[in-house]
């Protein structure tokens, strides 16, 4: 408990990081923003009240302060390109990269969990160096090159998916899960194969220990053995790599994203960055800063509740390092 003012601090002081270098790195990109938004047809004085309206003939650091100060309030801006408010904009298009984040974890759990256990259950047979051998080529496949292979498959060539497009939830349940299968199946085999070596490479660490040794000696099935005896000791390194692919996620989508059409906020953020909206791609930053701050979060409390020993005993415990 001792540990949670410093964490707080330490995570805010990354919130404020990462904003203030978006800041300063979209301001360093080359071109003119108020020309981006004037377009090809403004004049000379249009370019000039755009700029001076945006406050940018101001210092980049005055700029962040005064962005800051309203983020600080709940207010994100306006898009100066759209004319749309961030926070409304980015709240139209969280469901879907949430739902395309939700379904490829979910997927890849689904691979990793079941594999890496069999995995670790026959470490060395031929069968586990097959399983090794398809998760590392996976974990060589960019996840572009793994999306255009399945919608030549699928789409294509099978015709079961399509290939592009978003239909909300509310045309119906199938009609949506459609449009994400594909997107969701390129990140999950892309994603599953680390997490199934994480959790093979533990697993047969804890099969070695003596408790397991000991359910053995009473006789007790193999799965119940695994899942009940080696499962769970064996996934913390397993949750955190999880819990960093989900933050790594929620920005990452955004080459998902833009292959399938998915009105999401990784494709917002593309959009953004190449019109120069400083408004929009500051507050897209900050909610995947904040979102991949929370996932750092849940795992710490997901570790305590694997083992109560984390959240009983203090820093100068024997079960801490």
């Amino acid at each position: 408990m001792n540990e949670i003012p410093g964490k707080l601090f330490r995570l805010l002081f990354v919130l404020f990081a990462v904003t203030g270098l978006t800041f300063l790195m979209v301001d360093l990109l080359p071109g003119d923003a108020a020309y981006e938004i004037a377009g090809p047809e403004a004049t000379v004085e249009d370019v000039a009240a755009i700029r001076e309206s945006l406050g940018l003939n101001r210092h980049p650091m005055v700029r962040y302060g005064d962005w800051l100060l309203h983020a600080l309030r709940g207010d994100l801006g306006t898009s100066p390109r759209t004319h749309e408010p961030v926070v409304s904009a980015i709240a139209a298009r969280l469901p879907v990269t949430l739902e395309l984040m939700l379904i490829s974890q979910i997927l890849a759990l689904m691979l990793a969990i079941p594999v890496g256990i069999l995995s670790a259950y026959r470490a060395g047979s031929r069968l586990d160096q097959s399983l090794s051998s398809a998760a590392f080529a996976l974990m060589s496949t960019p996840v572009f090159v793994m999306a255009i292979v399945l919608i030549y498959l699928f789409a294509l060539k099978l015709k079961w998916f399509p290939a592009t497009g978003y239909t909300p939830l509310s045309e119906g349940i199938w009609a949506n899960a459609r449009a994400f299968i594909l997107p969701a199946a390129s990140i999950a085999l892309m994603e599953w194969a680390p997490l199934m070596r994480m959790l093979r490479s533990d697993m047969i660490a804890t099969l070695q220990e003596d408790y397991i040794l000991a359910a053995k000696a009473k006789g007790l099935p193999a799965r119940t053995i695994l899942l009940r005896h080696a499962l769970k000791p064996s996934s913390f390194t397993l949750i955190t790599v999880f819990g960093i692919q989900t933050g790594h996620l929620i920005g990452g989508t955004l080459i998902i994203e833009s292959i399938f059409a998915l009105p999401g906020v990784g494709r917002l953020l593309v959009g953004s960055i190449h019109g120069r909206d400083v408004q929009m791609v500051q507050g897209c930053i900050l909610f995947i800063s904040i979102g991949y701050v929370t996932v750092n979060l849940l795992v710490d409390a997901c570790y305590a509740l694997l083992d109560p020993r984390i959240r009983i005993h203090g820093p100068g415990s024997p079960f801490r390092k």
